[in-house]
């Protein structure tokens, strides 16, 4: 007796087959490159927020710095210029004054009162004060002593630096702040 597989057989075998190497090696292929598309954008999103959230920081210390600044500037009835990295003001107050010296050191601008010193901005990589006077007419504006210095300026750049992120850099550049309380001598 003989036995024939009827041809209904072979098309369900061959409807229930699984995938063919090539067709896996292909579809893994495809898979392959998608992962690494998905990865790279991962990636390059967390390397951007990790850099907006330090130009975040960098512009809050700095606008934080510029204020207290900008207000005793402002107050000083007296100011002595150490260096273009240091500055020291004399404050009124009600009964007396105390005096406050602004510095650049050790990569940050400090603000030091008495024993109390306090980083307004880390990471600092350039500052600079600068002195002006009040001139009328066309003549020069730096001022070149503390007796004529009536306007102060504050240049600083800061820079923060991630592992896999590029730098993050802000410069600050300062209006000028008039020394209102002081007198000046020409």
């Amino acid at each position: 007796m003989t036995f024939t597989t009827p041809l209904i057989d072979r098309a369900r075998r061959r409807v229930t087959r699984g995938f063919t190497l090539t067709e896996i090696l292909i579809s893994t292929g495809i898979s392959a490159f998608i992962l690494i598309g998905i990865l790279q954008a991962f990636l390059m999103i967390g390397r951007s927020g990790y850099n907006a959230a330090n130009y975040c920081v960098m512009e809050a210390e700095s606008r934080r710095a510029m204020e207290q600044f900008s207000q005793e500037v402002r107050m000083a009835t007296a100011i002595t210029w150490a260096s273009s990295t240091k500055i020291t003001l004399t404050i009124p107050t009600s009964a007396s004054s105390y005096t406050v010296i602004y510095t650049y050191s050790g990569g940050s601008f400090q603000r030091i009162q008495g024993t109390d010193t306090r980083t307004l901005v880390r990471n600092v990589t350039s500052f600079a004060f600068q002195r002006y006077k009040l001139v009328s007419g066309g003549g020069s504006n730096v001022a070149s002593n503390d007796l004529e210095t009536k306007q102060i300026q504050l240049t600083l750049q800061t820079t923060m630096k991630g592992v896999t992120a590029a730098a993050a850099t802000n410069a600050v550049l300062s209006a000028r702040y008039i020394l209102r309380n002081k007198s000046v001598s020409a």
